[in-house]
């Protein structure tokens, strides 16, 4: 019998497979490999030697403002490690130098109080000025040109009210973007809402080149590397983490060639081959990242990846915020099947993409494919079914479930932390 602790909230999921049924399980080399210096020591080491990039300290020394573009609640980067650092090497030869914290929310709710300082701990909150970006209100944005594939760059208005723009973040396969973390600070990170859903539109989403682990003529990274270079963004610190988000390596410097050389870090510990099978089960990392359905759907790539035609994928995440997006809910929710539902987007042109589109393209290509059957004991039964997907309460339920719906004797792959990896 193989047992597997998936990460679940803030705790951890136990699963039993029996050996004969279990076609393979695929991890993230992140978990074994052991970095050579702490958290604090790999940070500071990175940007003592930045790529193709002067070092930070010098870059801040004759300047007046910085804006430090900074993840917001639904990301685990480890701020309490990293803006200390940050905030220390800025001001090294420029102790007075002016310093805003932009928290990077995109589209997402805003950053409540409590989660900004469980982000950056007391200290940081009480003596910094610390700015929570509104992607919906017009008066905070610049306009900053013309985007490749045509829609109009409209960024937070601070990227004009500074003289060093950098920011912090960390860098996982990303399901559309195909790795998180640099570029990303920006679109969708601060961009304006019109900006964000032009670049996230069904014909992008739907592009062979927009998945995980793949920058090389992906549209949607490419609109975003165009989007940080137009704002400005000089200098970017971005962090790898484990399951336990503790950092195992950092990369500074160039916004293009630090994150490229990131990407390749996390492209050699992530990338593993698919192992088909009639049930995959999987998680969306745990917390933060599994705080809501819209987040989830992340993690559910990684099983459709490897699921076969028909099949199921269980996915264990506590979606305690619920579905995370009227709007997503909606378009899965207003139609009468999965089926419906992709039908309705995928013709949608870019300079009419609906709010939260993208995630339920997604979710609706994968429920298209196989049955998806979330486990919660957070969020309700009754959302989760209105979105064309099956709900269990725990694994054995779930596993119950994907039994007679394909038979007790069908294999089983296991994707502990679908996040984490980039299966091709």
């Amino acid at each position: 019998m193989a047992e597997f602790k998936l990460p679940y909230f803030k705790e951890h999921l136990n699963l039993n497979v029996a050996d004969e049924r279990l076609a393979g399980v695929l991890l993230s080399r992140s978990e074994s490999y052991v970095p050579e210096m702490s958290q604090t020591a790999l940070v500071e080491a990175a940007l003592a030697s930045p790529v193709n990039s002067e070092p930070l300290c010098e870059m801040a020394k004759d300047k007046n403002h910085v804006v430090v573009i900074s993840s917001d609640h639904t990301r685990p980067v480890p701020s309490r490690v990293t803006m200390p650092v940050i905030l220390k090497e800025l001001r090294k030869y420029n102790p007075d130098l002016k310093v805003t914290i932009l928290i990077a929310t995109g589209m997402h709710r805003p950053t409540t109080a409590e989660e900004l300082l469980a982000r950056y701990g007391e200290e940081i909150v009480k003596n910094e000025k610390i700015v929570v970006h509104d992607a919906y209100n017009d008066d905070e944005m610049t306009f900053k040109g013309i985007l490749p594939s045509g829609g109009e760059l409209w960024v937070n208005k601070l990227v004009d009210e500074c003289d060093l723009l950098i920011s912090e973040g960390f860098i996982e396969p990303h399901f559309f973007a195909g790795f998180s973390g640099g570029r990303k600070s920006v679109l969708p990170g601060i961009a304006s809402k019109k900006t964000v859903l032009w670049n996230h539109n069904a014909m992008f989403i739907a592009n062979k080149n927009a998945r995980s682990g793949n920058l090389e003529n992906n549209p949607i990274h490419k609109d975003m590397l165009f989007a940080a270079q137009q704002a400005g963004l000089k200098f970017i610190l971005n962090v790898v983490i484990n399951s336990e988000k503790e950092v195992i390596n950092a990369f500074a410097g160039d916004l293009s060639e630090a994150h490229a050389k990131g990407c390749e870090f996390v492209k050699g510990l992530a990338q593993v081959s698919p192992i088909p099978a009639d049930i995959v089960v999987t998680t969306n990392g745990g917390y933060p990242l599994d705080q809501n359905i819209y987040q989830t759907v992340k993690g559910m790539t990684a099983g459709e990846a490897c699921v076969r035609e028909g099949g199921v994928v269980i996915i264990a995440s506590s979606c305690m915020d619920g579905h995370g997006g009227e709007f997503f809910y909606k378009l899965l929710a207003d139609f009468p099947s999965a089926e419906a539902a992709l039908k309705n987007i995928v013709d949608v042109p870019p300079s009419e993409t609906e709010f939260d589109q993208w995630e339920a393209q997604i979710l609706a290509r994968i429920l298209c494919k196989c049955t998806v059957i979330l486990v919660s004991k957070h969020c309700s039964k009754e959302m989760i079914t209105a979105m064309h997907m099956r709900h269990a309460e725990s694994l054995e339920e779930a596993m119950k479930i994907a039994d007679e719906l394909v038979g007790k004797d069908s294999k089983i792959t296991v994707i502990p932390d679908g996040i984490a990896v980039i299966v091709k």
